[in-house]
């Protein structure tokens, strides 16, 4: 009999990976089963939410000084909006790239591959309207000030610099990032908002680009006339897109469904049956 000290060193000791595996292996079970018109009102509100990472970063920008260091802080606001989706458990498309991806690892049946997609299209166009809706009231309405309207101009500008090729690298780091944020989340407990915080700080401040937040910055500067929706879609939109579901699938989702598996005890051959 194991005793009271070996019990509660059991119960402190932190999961194995396994155990994370199959905890969000079966949080993108039950993504799979919601209808899509669930997933579309929930993406709705992601993607508006993530608006608030925007402002709140052009708030910032509009009243501190002008600094090497600015953005380091500046990029704290750019969290706000991660931390209100993942904990009011809204659909945000990076999120999926991994939560529904690892049931399509362990089955690999073609009805799975389209609930997949389903899910994926459904999240990913509710999380765009949404991002862009938000960026319209910014850009054409009066809703902030003039100093914070020309604050979001130039952040959204400086976040957003490079071509197809960076933005695609770029997004690759970000899907990365948000994937480890989920695969963090099961077993974070109190360091939730920690973990959110810190890693997706991380890519406002190295102007890593998230395909969701990305929407809000860019579609602000289309809806302002700085840049032309084929900017949007060939410079950002689609590179983005890309950059993210390889961070996310490749980086973390295949690479830990693979460790998880190769730490799973080896089933055991039936003994053959010998007739005399």
């Amino acid at each position: 009999m194991a005793s009271a000290e070996e019990h509660e060193g059991i119960a402190r000791s932190s999961p194995s990976e396994t155990v994370v595996y199959h905890a969000i292996r079966h949080e993108g079970e039950g993504e799979l089963e919601r209808p899509s018109a669930a997933l579309a009102w929930s993406g709705l509100g992601a993607g508006l939410a993530m608006g608030l990472s925007f402002l709140a970063v052009g708030l910032l920008h509009a009243h501190l000084p002008h600094a090497k260091w600015t953005v380091l802080v500046t990029s704290f606001g750019y969290t706000i909006g991660f931390v209100i989706v993942i904990l009011g458990r809204q659909q945000l498309f990076t999120e999926n790239t991994l939560t529904v991806v690892l049931p399509l690892l362990s089955g690999h049946r073609a009805d799975t591959l389209a609930n997949v997609l389903r899910v994926w299209g459904v999240v990913l166009a509710a999380n765009v309207v949404g991002a862009l809706l938000f960026a319209l009231v910014l850009a054409r309405t009066e809703v902030v000030d003039a100093e914070t309207w020309k604050s979001l101009k130039q952040a959204a500008e400086e976040a957003h610099r490079g071509g197809m090729a960076v933005t695609l690298l770029r997004a690759i780091v970000a899907g990365w990032l948000i994937a480890l944020v989920v695969w963090l989340m099961p077993f974070a407990e109190a360091a939730r908002v920690g973990v959110i915080v810190i890693l997706t700080w991380l890519i406002s401040a190295g102007h890593f680009v998230h395909i969701i937040a990305g929407s809000v910055e860019v579609g602000f500067l289309v809806f302002v006339g700085a840049r032309t929706w084929a900017d949007f879609l060939g410079s950002f939109f689609v590179p983005a897109l890309l950059g993210n579901i390889i961070g996310g699938v490749a980086l973390v989702a295949a690479i830990n469904h693979a460790q998880a598996k190769a730490g799973e005890p080896e089933k055991e051959e039936p003994e053959g049956i010998i007739i005399a």
